[in-house]
């Protein structure tokens, strides 16, 4: 027993979907669509939906008091540089401005950190060549 591998019978790979809870939905709707720029699906309920890649992001109401901002998002960005600004234009304040968290061989690993209007942490995080 000790040497053998035993098979998984299950593996699991693709996340479909990652939810955040906010107390305030029209206000989160508005950020995340006009303010961040994601593609909106729809509308279910205390929910709305965005499709961020190949993730549908669900932002809903919760029914209980639940702590806001336990979960941070990442994000990918070709320029954290130009992304950056560009929010700061539309009044987004940030934690944490573009820096380096890791040097790689050939790229850095840059991140930015900012709050939505719910408290929920994003992270914005680019890897730049060398």
């Amino acid at each position: 027993m000790g040497g053998e591998t035993k098979e998984q019978s299950v593996q699991l790979n693709d996340i479909g979907q990652i939810a955040l809870t906010v107390r305030d939905l029209g206000r989160a709707k508005d950020f995340y669509q006009n303010t961040l720029g994601m593609k909106f699906l729809f509308d279910a309920g205390t929910m709305v939906f965005f499709q961020c890649g190949a993730i549908r992001l669900m932002i809903g109401l919760s029914e209980e008091s639940v702590p806001i901002g336990g979960t941070i998002l990442y994000f990918r960005v070709p320029d954290i540089q130009k992304v950056h600004g560009a929010l700061t234009e539309q009044g987004v304040a940030f934690v944490q401005p573009p820096h380096v968290v890791a040097r790689m061989p050939d790229h850095e690993l840059w991140m930015a950190f900012l709050k939505d209007p719910e408290g929920n942490t994003l992270g914005l995080m680019s890897e730049v060549t060398c």
